[in-house]
């Protein structure tokens, strides 16, 4: 079941952030829930520890750039509900 919540941010992050999104083939809903499961995948002392904290940055920055390969949806799928389910 998905749950609807609202957030506010720097407009200059949520751009980047779209943007970013938009370039990969995802929604930004989708990517914050990726976000979201890899920080609470483990319990963190500090938000410098999360694994995603320095990525975070570099986006709101705009200095990032992933290359990556292309993945089929049923994979992106099974590795969603993999980390999920640790």
């Amino acid at each position: 079941m998905d749950a609807k919540v609202t957030l506010s941010f720097n407009k200059y992050t949520i751009d980047a952030a779209k943007k970013f999104a938009d370039e990969r083939g995802i929604s930004l809903s989708r990517l914050t829930e990726f976000l979201y499961s890899r920080v609470i995948m483990k319990p963190y002392d500090t938000l410098e520890d999360m694994p995603v904290s320095e990525w975070v940055s570099m986006v709101s920055d705009g200095g990032v750039e992933y290359k990556t390969t292309s993945k089929s949806r049923k994979k992106l799928k099974d590795e969603y509900f993999k980390a999920k389910n640790k």
